[in-house]
């Protein structure tokens, strides 16, 4: 398994109202142990600010179905960094901020549209979710690595 230790943001995304798909925007701004400011997701507990790749986006494009960042209701969208192979209680560096890895991959208990189109869904296995430990501000181009790499 490639390890990928240096990637980018290619997207950061709100929403107003949980259960709907995001909005990338230019950039965001994470609160610390809080989320991504302005999101319908922050708030204190472990699933602060959500991330998928890029590249796991593309699984669903090739099954055929129109979707891009934001769509599966991910904070950050990331390219070149295998989010699934990140480990709980490991720190990445995003732009300003510092996230720890709270949880890896999640349970889905209703089908969302996604998964009722293609009859699968990625999130659940390779979306991960973290706590904001230092905020500040995360834009497109940002770059994402492991913390002390």
């Amino acid at each position: 398994m490639m390890e990928h230790l240096r990637g980018k943001v290619v997207a950061v995304s709100v929403s107003a109202r949980k259960g709907e798909k995001k909005t990338p925007v230019s950039s965001v701004t994470l609160v610390e142990e809080h989320g991504v400011e302005d999101d319908a997701h922050a708030g204190p507990g472990h699933r602060q600010v959500s991330l998928l790749s890029l590249e796991s986006i593309g699984k669903m494009q090739a099954l055929g179905l129109s979707v891009g960042p934001g769509d599966f209701a991910e904070n950050i969208t990331v390219e070149g960094f295998v989010l699934p192979e990140t480990k709980v209680g490991e720190r990445i560096l995003v732009g300003e901020a510092v996230l720890e890895i709270s949880q890896i991959g999640k349970e889905c208990h209703d089908r969302c549209a996604i998964y009722i189109q293609a009859g699968d869904c990625v999130m659940p296995r390779e979306g991960v979710f973290a706590r904001v430990i230092r905020g500040g501000r995360v834009a497109s181009g940002d770059a994402v690595r492991r913390e002390g790499k």
